[in-house]
């Protein structure tokens, strides 16, 4: 498949997944007697449409999103004598909370299908970075690295292959440490020093080995990114890891849960970081290294989602998919306006501030006047703006490269 086709297809799924967040709102509102006036996706001028009992549906030209207009969202609105005692904002509190946390509710609830079929298909990575390593092949050991810092050539037998070691060998400790992952496996080979003591599982069995460490040249990046020699251990071997689980078809229900848990975990972190982050986009928008674990826009999620499908990675463009609705759905949940979470907030406090009225026999207040929240919100609408253009702009200059 080509690049372009599949930067198509990913922003086709990204449009999908917000006409069906707006899905969750329109259903849950059909369902506690509101009237959805219209359900459109896209915005703009009107592509086609069609009237099914009291809603509207259509395509709109701009394939920018989608929404859902539910008659009387806010006291402002005006309406129809058959509007009124249908108003959302007239409705108890838990059907308003019902509908809001619907449209994130439909992404968690893709985001699950998605995972479970990834688990099926392909197997689930280690969120944790964790990861199997296994000896690939035995090398030699070069003593040296030229100015870019490859290793230079070498030749004979390396201390590993001397020791025992052999090519599909899994890595389980060395030095007693329990390596989480082939970095992590370097990184304490490198530090021994006379002898490393590796544990490795062959045939089922666990062994030990006693591997002579080498003491040879390599390069280490600074932070400017110039290189500079260093002396560390070296056994002689080239690592392949497998950071998956993998599942069958029962067996990936509970793994799919599982998986699901610490992908909240993981998005929730993420979304906590995001203010953390515009120091790094700034500087990869001025010329310095882009960090693999800055947020990206959606071009910038379209473009990976091209690269995935251009090489066959369809579990990397699952996955892609799967992170950005669980970060679209706990996104909508933060509670400023005007995300549902903003929403959901008004509604909380106008139950809270009704009850505490109750006990002292007072009546009801009124709606909450949105008019006096939108200079917050209109400040909510400029930040975000503008952090997505900082993360577009840096997805256009310096983009992450994940081949």
């Amino acid at each position: 498949m080509s690049f372009a086709l599949g930067v198509a297809l990913f922003a086709a799924a990204l449009l999908l997944s917000v006409a069906w967040h707006e899905c969750g709102h329109m259903w849950a509102a059909q369902a506690t007697g509101m009237k959805v006036r219209r359900y459109f996706v896209g915005f703009g001028p009107t592509v086609w449409s069609t009237r099914r009992g009291e809603t509207e549906y259509g395509v709109k030209a701009l394939p920018l999103g989608g929404f859902c207009d539910i008659a009387g969202m806010t006291p402002y609105e005006e309406l129809t004598a058959d509007e009124k005692p249908r108003a959302m904002y007239a409705q108890k509190a838990w059907k308003r909370l019902v509908v809001l946390f619907a449209g994130p509710a439909q992404n968690f609830i893709l985001g699950f299908v998605l995972v479970f079929i990834v688990a099926v298909g392909w197997g689930l990575p280690n969120l944790d970075g964790t990861a199997k390593v296994y000896v690939d092949r035995t090398t030699c050991v070069a003593a040296t690295t030229d100015a870019k810092g490859e290793p230079v050539d070498c030749t004979g037998t390396g201390p590993a292959v001397q020791a025992g070691l052999q090519a599909g060998d899994q890595i389980i400790a060395v030095n007693g440490h329990r390596v989480a992952n082939a970095q992590d496996l370097v990184a304490v080979t490198q530090k021994s020093t006379a002898t490393a003591t590796v544990e490795v599982a062959r045939d089922g069995q666990t062994q030990t080995f006693q591997v002579p460490v080498t003491q040879v040249q390599r390069m280490t990046k600074n932070d400017d990114g110039s290189l500079s020699p260093v002396t560390v251990g070296a056994i002689g071997i080239g690592l392949s890891q497998d950071g998956m689980n993998h599942y069958n078809v029962l067996t990936a229900i509970p793994g799919s849960i599982a998986f699901t848990g610490d992908l909240f975990v993981a998005t929730w972190d993420a979304l906590l970081s995001l203010p953390s982050k515009i120091g790094a986009l700034w500087t990869a928008v001025t010329g310095g290294e882009r960090s693999a674990d800055t947020p990206v826009s959606v071009y910038g999620a379209s473009v990976m989602g091209g690269q995935a499908a251009e090489r066959g990675a369809w579990s990397m463009f699952l996955m892609l998919l799967i992170s950005v609705n669980f970060f679209l759905g706990l996104f909508n949940l933060v509670p400023l306006l005007p995300l549902d979470g903003g929403h959901m907030a008004i509604v909380g406090y106008e139950k809270g501030r009704n009850t505490v009225r109750g006990w002292f026999g007072r009546a009801p207040g009124g709606p909450v006047d949105y008019l006096k929240l939108m200079p917050i919100t209109y400040a909510v609408v400029i930040v975000m703006g503008a952090f997505m253009v900082l993360t577009l702009t840096a997805d256009i200059i310096n983009p992450i490269q994940v081949f």
